[in-house]
């Protein structure tokens, strides 16, 4: 079945055919303002030139000669030209009796597989802010994706070897910790051991050493330390990111593409790389980036070489038509020498992968405890965030009814931070403000899922039988500002896949729950001449901003 859209470009080309006007690349979108109706074209400006005609004049014609178009009641002519097209009652009634679970749900990406790399933690230290930003934006991405029809594979890439992973180790050897190691006592030997490695020389040259005893796996109570602490940490990340309610399908490890990459640099001196002062290098200049080691003098493969080595691992394994990775602005001109490098070495590489960068993330409003280093605790802040919640709970319990449980608190908590991680679009700074997190009044998770909740306590009580749609039913004349939004909801996921930009959905949901909310304060339902139809319209809805919560990772609590 034609989409609207594609009706009207279809009828719109067929008068420009006619009026023998053709390679005109003009646009149909919706209005800013749904005063100027659901859909709006700017053909006649785009075409006045060629025809030689007052864009205004040329839009009156192209309507004349347009008539009637199924599903459109009324079309108007607008400011300098634009054509604004009004959907009719009919249609959104339709679109109503239409919405279900698989709502929003797109064939876009039908027979595409695509490779999200939702998170890259660092072993032998805790779980920190940096990492749930990272795995928000990349468990959005991933469920907008395979909700347009991809094939997701969620992987994640520990950080289990490193100068950082030997500072831990030098710190537990050095306070005989090892066989009773904890993530505290990891998080905290991390600490010591960065700081001891920047203050003493002769400690440095030590966690030097442990560094290539675990780049050559070389046996003893160095590597022993090593895997006792690889394999804590690997058990507290599945947990944490089980609690984030995210999923992986596979792990790759540094330690595996660090051997892999190092290969790679060498089998290309001369090509892609070339030797100086002992180490391997890539001449970013010439391409008009940063000149970056690869391979130290010391022999030992860095992060740059890590990430080659991790394309080619990903490559073989999946060959994926995308690889997409969640990252830090700041390593925007990083990641911009690792995809030059790679389609030097192999162009699909390089081509076939992305590099999602998020702005910096700061807070606003309150003091972040952070028990190691200057960067909190997903824990800590996720404990943080549920205080505030609990605060507003009981500064509102006498106006709404809300269940004070840490399970909802948890959910709520959760909301908050993605909803303020999801909001702006990509390579944008995020200010997560306690007090807006947590509000009822727009702008926020909790408002997404409060207005959902306020829907299901008007369908709670009937059956869905009772609430579709059939020919006899009475259907209010006007059409509310939320009805005439749901029908974008398809569109509005398609457009964040194809931009791979979740903020869209943040931004749709956040009007559509504006809009409902004004439309249920101020409408009758229960006993109301068309309380049918009502009930189905709020179903709709329901069913709307459900689909959508989860595209966010965001939970819909039935109750609160």
């Amino acid at each position: 079945m034609k989409s609207i859209i594609d009706t009207l470009y279809s009828a719109i080309d067929v008068v420009l055919t006619d009026m023998d006007v053709t390679d005109i690349k003009y646009s149909i979108e919706y209005p800013e303002e749904l005063l100027y109706g659901d859909y709006s074209t700017n053909v006649a400006m785009v075409a006045a030139k060629a025809v030689v005609m007052n864009p205004k004049e040329l839009a009156r014609k192209i309507v004349e000669r347009l008539g009637f178009i199924n599903s459109i009641s009324k079309i108007e002519i607008a400011g300098s030209g634009f054509i604004n097209f009004h959907l009719s009652r009919e249609y959104f009634a339709e679109t109503v009796k239409k919405i279900d679970d698989n709502w929003g749900r797109g064939s876009i990406l039908s027979g595409k597989k695509i490779l999200i790399e939702k998170s890259a933690p660092n072993l032998f230290k805790p779980f920190h802010v940096g990492h749930l930003l990272n795995i928000s934006i990349g468990e959005s991405l991933a469920r907008i994706l395979y909700f347009s029809g991809a094939d997701v594979i969620p992987v994640a890439y520990p950080s289990d070897i490193s100068l950082g992973v030997a500072k831990t180790i030098w710190a537990i050897l050095k306070k005989h910790t090892q066989g009773k190691l904890t993530i505290n006592i990891l998080g905290e030997c991390y600490i010591y051991g960065t700081r001891m490695y920047d203050e003493d020389e002769n400690i440095k040259q030590e966690i030097i050493e442990i560094n290539k005893k675990l780049n050559t796996k070389e046996s003893g109570v160095v590597w022993d330390t090593y895997k006792e602490g690889r394999e804590l940490n690997l058990q507290y990340f599945k947990k944490i990111t089980a609690r984030l309610k995210s999923e992986f399908a596979d792990y790759f490890f540094e330690s595996d593409s660090g051997v892999v990459g190092k290969k790679i640099v060498q089998a290309n001196i001369g090509k892609v790389f070339e030797e100086s002062n002992g180490a391997i290098i890539f001449k970013g200049e010439k391409y008009g980036l940063h000149t970056r080691v690869f391979v130290t003098s010391l022999g030992l493969p860095v992060y740059e070489a890590k990430d080659i080595g991790l394309l080619k691992l990903k490559f073989e394994k999946y060959n994926p038509d995308v690889s997409v990775v969640i990252t830090d602005v700041e390593q925007k001109q990083y990641f911009e020498v690792i995809k030059k490098a790679a389609m030097l070495i192999h162009e699909e590489w390089g081509t076939r992968s992305i590099y999602w960068q998020h702005g910096r993330l700061r807070f606003k409003g309150e003091k972040i405890s952070s028990r190691y280093g200057n960067v909190p605790l997903v824990e800590d802040l996720l404990e943080q965030v549920k205080g505030v919640v609990r605060e507003k709970m009981n500064v509102v319990k006498r106006k709404v009814q809300i269940s004070n449980n840490d399970i909802l608190i948890e959910k709520i908590a959760l909301a908050a931070l993605r909803y303020s991680f999801l909001q702006g679009g990509s390579g944008k700074n995020i200010i997560f403000d306690f007090k807006q997190s947590v509000s009822l009044e727009g702008n926020s998770g909790i408002y997404l899922q409060y207005s959902y909740v306020r829907a299901q306590s008007v369908l709670e009580k009937v059956s869905d039988d009772s609430i579709t749609i059939h020919d006899t039913m009475l259907i209010p004349k006007e059409i509310p500002v939320f009805e005439r939004l749901l029908p974008r909801f398809p569109a509005t996921v398609e457009r964040a896949s194809k931009e791979y930009e979740p903020h869209y959905v943040t931004t749709y949901l956040t009007e559509l729950a504006s809009t409902f909310n004004s439309w249920y304060a101020n409408e009758r339902i229960i006993g109301s001449e068309y309380e049918s139809y009502k009930r189905a319209l709020t179903k709709a809805f329901a069913t709307t901003m459900k689909n959508g919560l989860w595209l966010l990772g965001i939970d819909a609590p039935e109750r609160m």
